[in-house]
């Protein structure tokens, strides 16, 4: 019988991989067949998590391991090398996952342009160049699945966040052009919107703010790395290929956005 999702023979990248939202991306990816390349900024947690999922990785999936390359997103050079490496190393590029993102919060009026600068470098100027170099091996093959992790914050604004929310909505429009641009060659261009996602750093939190932040969502809860994962795998998928140029919002009814 035929699975739904089989990600079997494709090959993925993941920047931001051994993070909390990326690990869990990766790991789903993984388990559903994909080969991945895995990027991060720590070398030594990204060969870990790298030994993690060659690990976890069923057999019968995996043809060969998984493979790990440090990047720092905020070099031009680095980001301009990181494709072409993992195309050399994987044999080709199916999947791109942009998930890698920082924050440098400030209220509007206080915020250094270093806190911008470094926003816009590494959440929207890093995922255009990756997506830029994945264009030409995904068109000559004839398929491929770009997939950028944005925010809601990106649709709704968030006080404190100008910067952070700028990058987000603009990867949402930014996608939307490049769908326009790579659709007649079967490459799909879409982006996965989390809300409040639960983190080690979320957990840390005073139960009466994790009580406050809860209350804003309809389901009562912070949603969980997984979550985010299923709306990835689904967009990676061979069953998604009429699926362009969208944003699937993952957050609890918080804002329902059409």
């Amino acid at each position: 019988m035929d699975t739904m999702f089989d990600l079997h023979g494709m090959k993925a990248l993941v920047t931001g991989a051994s993070g909390g939202i990326g690990s869990s991306i990766a790991r789903a990816l993984a388990r559903q067949g994909a080969r991945l390349a895995v990027s991060g900024s720590n070398y030594d947690k990204l060969r870990v998590f790298r030994d993690e999922l060659d690990e976890h990785t069923p057999q019968h999936l995996q043809e060969e391991d998984h493979i790990a390359i440090r990047c720092d997103l905020s070099n031009a050079d680095d980001v301009e090398k990181l494709v072409p490496a993992a195309v050399d190393s994987l044999g080709g590029i199916d999947i791109l996952v942009n998930n890698a993102g920082i924050t440098r919060d400030n209220v509007t009026m206080r915020m250094k342009d270093e806190e911008w600068d470094a926003v816009m470098r590494i959440n929207l100027e890093a995922a255009f160049r990756l997506m830029r170099a994945s264009m030409k091996p995904m068109m000559k093959a004839r398929f491929g699945r770009m997939i950028t992790i944005t925010s809601v914050v990106g649709a709704t604004g968030n006080p404190g966040q100008a910067n952070y929310a700028a990058a987000k909505g603009g990867l949402v429009a930014m996608s939307k052009s490049m769908a326009q641009e790579l659709a007649s060659r079967n490459v799909t261009v879409n982006c996965v919107a989390p809300g409040f996602i639960r983190t080690a750093m979320t957990d840390d939190l005073p139960d009466a703010q994790k009580e406050a932040l809860n209350s804003r969502i309809p389901m009562g809860r912070m949603g969980a790395g997984d979550d985010v994962a299923a709306a990835v795998v689904f967009l990676a998928s061979r069953e998604a290929g009429y699926v362009t140029g969208q944003t699937i919002h993952v957050n609890g009814g918080m804002a329902m956005i059409s």
